[in-house]
Parts: C-alpha cells; structure tokens; sequence
C-alpha cells in the first residue's frame, strides 16, 4: 500500500492542524494505521494508532488533544491535532501494518513521505 500524508504546516501554540493519509494500492480496512512524529535528532516516536476494527490507543503526551480518525470509504486516515504545542514540532508519518503489534515503528512495513508539522511559541 502507498501512503500519502498532508496537511503540516506552521501554527502558533493552541492552534489545530488536521493531517491526512491518503492509500492508495490497497484498501486500508486491512491495515491498522498509525502515526508517528520525528523531530531533529530525535527518534521517531510513536504518537497514535487506530486498528482494523477501530480501536485506539494514543501515546500520553497527546491523549485527550489529538484524534486519529479512519474513513474506509475514502481510504484515508486522519489525525486530528488540537491545542498545538511548541513540542509538537515534527515531521509526521503516517504507516499501515497487518502485524499484530502497531504501537512501534518496526510493526510498520509501509510509511507515507511525512509531513512537516511546526509549532511557534
């Protein structure tokens, strides 16, 4: 599956973004999704994720400000992100697994290109 992420940009703190994932190749009803974020020179960092069936689990640091959301119909994934921090700033990718384990980056085979997402104070 191809993975196509959209979105970023550059926001002021408190600020919302929405981040897509667009699949194309193969339908994502397959896949769990996830997301995750890197920022300079740090590891990438696991942030979201949304199983074939719905279930979510979300990393602390956004829990109860960020929303992963799918649309099978669209073969898109969405990442809702309210209440930006300076700290958000990232690089952020969206991936798609059929492991059984999603919450790391090595569960994940397929990785969209990223998209810069930049918080100002």
């Amino acid at each position: 599956v191809q993975l196509q992420a959209s979105g970023g940009g550059l926001v002021h703190s408190g600020d919302s973004l929405r981040l897509s994932c667009a699949a194309s190749g193969r339908t994502l009803r397959a896949y769990h999704m996830g997301w995750f974020r890197q920022a300079p020179g740090k590891e990438r960092e696991f942030v979201v994720a949304i199983n074939r069936s719905g279930g979510t689990r979300y990393a602390e640091f956004v829990k109860g400000r960020f929303t992963i959301s799918r649309d099978n119909a669209k073969n898109t994934v969405y990442l809702q992100m309210n209440s930006l921090k300076p700290e958000d700033t990232a690089v952020y990718y969206c991936a798609a697994t059929s492991s059984v384990l999603y919450y790391r980056p090595t569960d994940y085979g397929s990785w969209g290109q990223g998209t810069q997402v930049t918080v100002s104070s």
